[in-house]
């Protein structure tokens, strides 16, 4: 899933995952290289992640989305499988000026994976269908 990342990012949350199982948190060497590799988004993830902001949608196909409360209220549906936000730092920072690797919402779903604080949620096939053609209701 993390194919769309550099190594160092994916040995990064690998260090985070492990670290963070033993001790319930995440050291200061991690924390300095999350803000190395990702920049200032790397703080407003975290604090995203303090706040409990992902959720994983799951439906019976298999499909999943995330959706994330942004620090406006604001909820995001993202998609790792295709490494997408429709946040305006996602189309502007990545996309456009390829600044960055990711915004602080998709940043916030691996951090929460890899500390295992993903909210889950299952949806039905049709309210995954709806999401997914952006018919669904955010």
């Amino acid at each position: 899933m993390r194919s769309f990342l550099p190594a160092v990012a994916e040995q990064l949350f690998r260090d985070i995952q492990k670290v963070y199982r033993e001790t319930t948190q995440i050291p200061d060497d991690l924390l300095i290289a999350l803000k190395f590799v990702f920049g200032s988004c790397a703080l407003q993830a975290l604090d995203l992640v303090d706040q409990r902001s992902v959720t994983c949608l799951s439906s019976p196909s298999g499909r999943k989305a995330f959706q994330v409360v942004g620090g406006s209220g604001r909820l995001y549906t993202c998609f790792l499988s295709c490494h997408y936000c429709p946040c305006p730092a996602f189309t502007y920072t990545v996309l456009r000026r390829n600044q960055g690797l990711l915004c602080k919402h998709i940043l916030a779903i691996y951090l929460c994976q890899a500390m295992a604080v993903t909210q889950q949620e299952t949806v039905s096939d049709q309210q995954m269908s709806a999401l997914l053609s952006g018919t669904g209701a955010q």
